[in-house]
This record gives C-alpha cells, structure tokens and sequence, in this order.
C-alpha cells in the first residue's frame, strides 16, 4: 500500500502547489476575481491563500506536519469556497454551473484531506525530518556559563 499511497499524496499535494504557485503568477487576476466577490485587501487575500496551498500542498507531499498541512488545506477550502464559488448568487445558467463545479470540486478535495488527517503519522515515505534536541536550552546554559 505504500506506492499508491505515495502515488496518492504526490498527485494530491501536487495539485495544491500548483495551485499556491498559481495564486502568484496569475495574482492579478486571481486579486480581480477576488474583488469582484467583494473579498476585502483582495491582493493580500490572495497571497495569503496562495502561501497556505503552497504550505499545505508541500506538507502533504513531503510527508511533514501532514495533519498541520491538512488542516491548512481544510481551513482554506471552507472558507473561501463559499465567498468565491456561491453558486447559488448567480443567475445566468453557464456562470452558475462553473461556480458549482467549482464548490463541489473544492468540497471534495477538503473531504479528501480530512480523510487523509485519519492517518497516522509519521506517514509512510515521508522526508525524515530531525527532531530538534530536547535540552538544547540546557546546553546552552551550560556553554554559556563555562
């Protein structure tokens, strides 16, 4: 189970980099769409939302922090899928069935990484990460004081 499991995160945390990358290439647009939801500091707004993808994507990936990755990931889909895509405001059929799509692509992709918060950590072939010593204060003192 680990290759497609790997497989799996690589595609799904794949897809949120390109997304955060996305959020800073095309930022003036994204800003634009944005303001025209009336999201306030639309520009920050989207820098913001692109640094969480970004952050979020290469934590699941990688295999680091994944259920703070997760949850980045989660937070951001349920707050800016209802602002960005209310289906439901939208009266001309064509920009409705868009805005659905694009809800109901975006509720997925949160039921995804919450199912992904079900597993235990540290992940399989996940980057190794070093954990920082526990009494490097202690050692520190210790040095100073020598």
């Amino acid at each position: 189970m680990r290759v497609p499991f790997l497989i799996g995160r690589l595609i799904f945390g794949g897809y949120f980099i390109s997304s955060g990358i996305n959020h800073f290439t095309q930022k003036k647009q994204i800003a634009e769409y944005a303001a025209a939801k009336h999201v306030p500091e639309p520009n920050i707004a989207v820098q913001a939302s692109g640094a969480m993808l970004l952050l979020g994507g290469a934590s699941i990936l990688l295999g680091i922090k994944p259920k703070l990755g997760t949850l980045a990931i989660v937070g951001l889909l349920a707050g800016v899928s209802p602002v960005m895509h209310d289906f439901w405001k939208e009266e001309e059929p064509k920009a409705r069935m868009n805005e659905m799509i694009n809800f109901t692509k975006n509720v997925a992709l949160a039921g995804g990484a919450i199912a992904l918060m079900g597993v235990e950590e540290p992940w399989p072939s996940s980057v190794p990460v070093l954990a920082p010593k526990k009494n490097i204060f202690r050692r520190l003192r210790r040095d100073v004081a020598a």
